[in-house]
C-alpha cells in the first residue's frame, strides 16, 4: 500500500505505528479538555490515510430500500437538518496494554489515550433512511442491517473498510446516529475520516466508518473482516490467531463497550510542615457501558479497601465521557479535600466507576486473544 501522500498528522500524538498511522495522546493531557482538540484527537486506520474533494465526494444508499440515491456531501447538507452531539469515540483496544502485560494480546499495543470525547455535526441517519424508505420484509422476524462500507483507501485486512449496526438503532431517534462532517464545529479532517463518517454513541470506534462512501440496507451483518473476524470478545481459552481461524462466527460483534474508568495523572505532594499535610491529587476520566451513564467514580489508595467519591468536573448528555478529580490529604484538623488517614511517600492509586444502574467497574477484566474491552480498574501510581 502507498502511503506517500499522507496528510501532516498532529505532532502532539505518540506514535504506535507509522504504516498504517496510529497514535495516541497521553490520558494527562486529554483530561484538561472537556471537548478534546482535534489535535489530541487519536488516530486509528487500517490502512492509508487519503484527503478527498467534498465538492466531488458522493454517498450512496442502497439495497432493501425503495428508492436507491446517490448524494453528495453538498446535497447531503442541504437535504437534511444538521443535528449536533457531543459523544465519546473509543477505540475497543484502549488499555490494550495492560491486558498484554497479563498475557500477550494481537493488536496495536495502545495506552489509555484512544479516545476522544468530541462535537459532532452532520445529518441523522435515521432522516436519511427514511427517505430512501424501508422495503418491506415478508418475515418481520428477519433483523436488518445498515452497512456502512469505505471503498475510498486500501486497508490491511479486506478489499474494502466496513461494520454494520442494525437497522432498530439506525431508525432510533434517541440514538443520535449521524452520518458526520463536522468535529469540534470544523469540516472532518482526513485523519478523522473527512468528508463523511458515521458516528453511533455509545458504539465502539470500530463501527464510526470513516470515508464513508456506501450505505447498504441488508438482511444480514457487514460481510467485511472488521464486523466477522476482528472486534469481538473471544473466550480465553482461544489464545492464538490459529485457535481464533475458525471460532469467530460463533461470538457476536461487539457494540458497546464496558463501564471503564482511567487514572490520567497523580500528583505527590509531600508534607512540608506540620500545618502543610501531604496530598495527593488525581486526575481521570470514565465511560459509561450500555446500562446507563456515569453516576459517581471512586478511588482507592488502600487496595481497595476505602474508598473516596471524586468529583465529577464534567459530564455532558448521554454519550460524553465524564471527567473527574479528587484531592486526598493526610488527616490534618481543618484541612481542605478528602480526609485519609496517611499518605505513604510512594503507592498505588485505583479508580472504579458505577453507573445509573448501580453497575460496578470490575476489579479484574478478562483476557481475550484481541485485547478489546478491557476495563479492570483504574491504576496510578505515584
Amino acid at each position: 500500500m502507498d502511503y506517500s501522500c499522507e496528510p501532516v498528522h498532529s505532532s502532539l500524538l505518540n506514535i504506535q505505528a507509522k504504516e498504517p498511522f496510529n497514535a495516541e495522546p497521553t490520558a494527562a493531557s486529554l483530561v484538561e479538555f472537556p471537548v478534546t482538540p482535534e489535535d489530541l484527537v487519536y488516530c486509528r486506520n487500517h490502512g492509508p490515510v487519503r484527503e478527498f474533494d467534498e465538492d466531488t465526494y458522493m454517498l450512496s444508499i442502497s439495497g432493501l430500500v425503495k428508492q436507491e440515491v446517490k448524494l453528495s456531501v453538498t446535497e447531503l447538507k442541504a437535504s437534511f437538518a444538521t443535528k449536533e452531539i457531543v459523544a465519546a469515540l473509543q477505540c475497543a483496544g484502549i488499555r490494550r496494554n495492560e491486558m498484554g502485560a497479563h498475557k500477550k494480546v494481537n493488536g496495536v499495543p495502545w495506552k489509555d489515550g484512544v479516545i476522544a470525547n468530541c462535537k459532532w455535526g452532520g445529518i441523522r441517519l435515521r432522516d436519511l433512511l427514511l427517505r430512501c424508505g424501508i422495503q418491506d420484509q415478508a418475515d418481520n422476524n428477519v433483523q436488518l442491517h445498515v452497512c456502512f462500507s469505505s471503498y475510498a483507501t486500501l486497508c490491511e485486512d479486506d478489499t474494502y473498510y466496513g461494520a454494520s449496526i442494525p437497522l432498530e438503532r439506525a431508525l432510533d431517534e434517541a440514538a443520535d446516529v449521524l452520518i458526520a462532517f463536522e468535529m469540534n464545529d470544523e469540516g472532518l479532517s482526513p485523519d478523522h475520516g473527512g468528508p463523511l463518517r458515521v458516528v453511533v454513541p455509545g458504539y465502539l470506534g470500530a463501527r464510526w466508518v470513516k470515508w464513508l462512501d456506501t450505505i447498504i440496507i441488508c438482511a444480514h451483518e457487514s460481510p467485511n473482516f472488521y464486523q466477522q473476524r476482528d472486534y469481538k470478545i473471544l473466550p480465553p481459552e482461544i489464545d492464538t490467531k490459529d485457535k481464533a481461524r475458525d471460532e469467530w462466527s460463533k461470538y457476536p460483534s461487539m457494540t458497546s463497550l464496558p463501564l471503564n474508568s482511567v487514572i490520567a495523572s497523580v500528583h505527590h505532594t509531600p508534607s512540608s510542615s506540620p500545618s502543610s499535610p501531604s496530598t495527593l491529587l488525581v486526575k481521570g476520566y470514565s465511560t459509561p457501558g450500555s446500562t446507563g451513564n456515569v453516576a459517581r467514580v471512586e478511588v482507592s489508595i488502600d487496595q481497595g479497601k476505602t474508598w473516596h467519591t471524586a468529583s465529577i468536573t464534567y459530564q455532558q448528555g448521554k454519550w460524553s465521557w465524564t471527567i473527574w478529580e479528587i484531592e486526598l490529604v493526610a488527616a490534618t484538623a481543618g484541612a481542605a479535600g478528602v480526609s485519609v488517614q496517611e499518605i505513604p511517600e510512594t503507592g498505588t492509586v485505583y479508580s472504579r466507576a458505577i453507573d445509573e444502574q448501580g453497575n460496578v467497574q470490575p476489579q479484574e477484566s478478562s483476557w481475550n486473544v484481541r485485547g478489546v474491552a478491557y476495563n479492570a480498574w483504574g491504576v496510578g501510581r505515584w
